[in-house]
């Protein structure tokens, strides 16, 4: 569990600086120079979702069950909920990178949304001690996101571009497509554990 929270506290601090503290992370990009800035930062970021794999998949070795569906039928739910959830935040990835698309243009910051659903449906389905810091940590972390750069965006006068019906189109089939390729292959493969069977 501790290389689990080291890596949690190193890879959401890092993504947390421009949220917390713009005006010090600008220094520093002044300082080291942009390219410097980015490559020591994903150096960083890349350290700790090393330290966030290797400390989850230590803890689930021991796991430590906080809670459990009470039923067959509660359990089904929560997995169908789950699914639904996983397929709307790949969706929301999908929109923060697909030029001119409608979610974008409403939402603003859709890949910070796209991780706070993606939390919340782990949250729904994983009862042990280790699923529950890991996703309720990046939950967290997106709420708070979320809720400060809409902020911000509102201070600044913020205006995103207005989405085209194309590019809605192109964001929702690639959103679908990453997740098939997820969920039904490369998440058994990198996590060990198939979702969908």
């Amino acid at each position: 569990m501790t290389l689990l929270l080291a890596g949690l506290l190193l890879f959401l601090g890092l993504h947390s600086i421009r949220m917390l503290a713009p005006a010090t992370r600008e220094r520093w990009r002044t300082r080291l120079g942009a390219g410097t800035w980015k490559g020591l930062y994903s150096l960083l970021a890349l350290a700790g979702l090393a330290l966030i794999a290797w400390g989850f998949d230590a803890a689930r070795e021991n796991p430590i069950i906080v809670w459990m569906p009470s039923s067959p039928a509660m359990a089904m739910g929560l997995r169908h909920g789950a699914v639904l959830f996983t397929v709307l935040a790949f969706v929301l990835l999908a929109a923060a990178y697909v030029p001119g698309n409608h979610l974008k243009a409403r939402l603003g910051h859709p890949m910070v949304l796209g991780v706070k659903t993606w939390a919340f449906a782990h949250l729904l389905v994983a009862g042990m001690l280790a699923h529950l810091v890991l996703f309720g940590s990046f939950l967290l972390w997106a709420i708070a996101n979320y809720a400060l750069s809409r902020r911000r965006d509102r201070l600044a006068g913020v205006r995103y571009p207005r989405g085209r019906w194309r590019a809605t189109v192109l964001t929702v089939a690639l959103g679908l497509a990453g997740w098939a390729v997820f969920a039904f292959g490369l998440h058994g493969l990198l996590i060990g554990i198939k979702p969908l069977g």
